[in-house]
């Protein structure tokens, strides 16, 4: 069948299966359709498909694009693109590092296309970066085809650990000072990710005064989602936070984050420490103005989640 003739697969079989990435380019375009979205669709226009195959977890997809650079596309969903990966990458990494006064151990689960860790590795004071990615089909693919985020694997202070985060997190309890959740959208095997009881094995993981932060989804398609997470974590975290960043290629150009503190008189929307003149010259999103401004929320946003 040729690409004109394809036809799209509902949104319900993408729900339970994950949607083959291929099936997706038609004419020499990307079409991103999810469940989490619908009604609407973000396309990328294909110069070189680079990659394609089958994880033991997900459907893992990598194509050049003309304008974007390459994209990493899992069960047929957008994770980065080498164009705008930096406003998702630095926010979830500098937004608790940042708030904590001196964080020494991190943990990150998820985000092995390695750009979380390229990010950790600008603050000296880390002494130790651990990455718990379920998939290792998708650190081969990023250090092969996204040179630029994968170079945190590099840093001789990070040892990474393929498994199931919550296991890893209940085997090493008290032990972090920040732990960065960089997952998917709650959607096969990162639903989890979204749920109560992992929130809880984040807080028993965490040092005291430490500080957590997760991919938070967006607020202008997912309050449903993000009301009751939040509200949920509250009586277990002693400051729930909310902030976001905008990155054009993911749904509604806007994906926010959940932070949660354990303990300390410090909040999250607060940054106690600053980039160096030398870091902050490399850094292409954050500063410390959108640090604090990004935990202003639109007033819907705000009532939706909060009141």
């Amino acid at each position: 069948m040729s690409n004109d003739e394809q036809t799209p697969p509902t949104d319900e079989a993408s729900a339970e299966t994950g949607l083959n990435g291929m099936d997706l380019i038609i004419d020499g375009w990307f079409h991103e359709r999810g469940v989490l979205w619908p009604g609407q669709a973000m396309s990328l226009q294909v110069k070189k498909v680079l990659e394609h195959r089958r994880s033991d977890f997900q459907d893992i997809l990598v194509f050049e694009s003309t304008h974007h650079g390459n994209v990493l596309v899992l069960d047929g969903v957008i994770q980065v693109t080498e164009r705008d990966e930096f406003a998702y990458q630095e926010m979830i990494a500098h937004l608790p590092l940042n708030a904590h006064p001196c964080p020494k151990k991190v943990l990150v689960i998820g985000g092995g296309d390695g750009g979380v860790l390229r990010e950790i590795a600008k603050h000296d004071c880390v002494e130790k970066i651990v990455l718990c990615e379920i998939d290792g089909g998708v650190i081969e693919t990023s250090k092969k085809y996204l040179p630029k985020m994968a170079c945190g694997y590099d840093d001789p202070r990070v040892t990474v650990v393929v498994g199931d985060g919550a296991k890893f997190m209940n085997e090493n309890q008290d032990s972090f000072d920040v732990i960065i959740t960089d997952s998917s959208d709650p959607v096969g095997p990162a639903s989890v990710l979204f749920e109560e009881p992992f929130y809880i094995s984040m807080h028993r993981s965490l040092r005291e005064g430490g500080i957590v932060c997760t991919q938070g989804e967006c607020v202008f398609l997912h309050v449903d989602l993000i009301r009751p997470l939040v509200k949920a974590i509250s009586t277990t975290f002693s400051h729930v936070g909310y902030a976001y960043t905008t990155i054009p290629t993911y749904p509604s150009g806007q994906i926010g984050f959940i932070i949660g503190m354990k303990g300390g008189s410090n909040k999250p929307e607060t940054p106690l420490r600053f980039p160096t003149e030398e870091v902050q010259a490399k850094l292409q999103y954050y500063t410390p103005e959108i640090h604090a401004a990004s935990f202003v929320l639109p007033a819907f946003a705000k009532r939706a989640i909060f009141d």
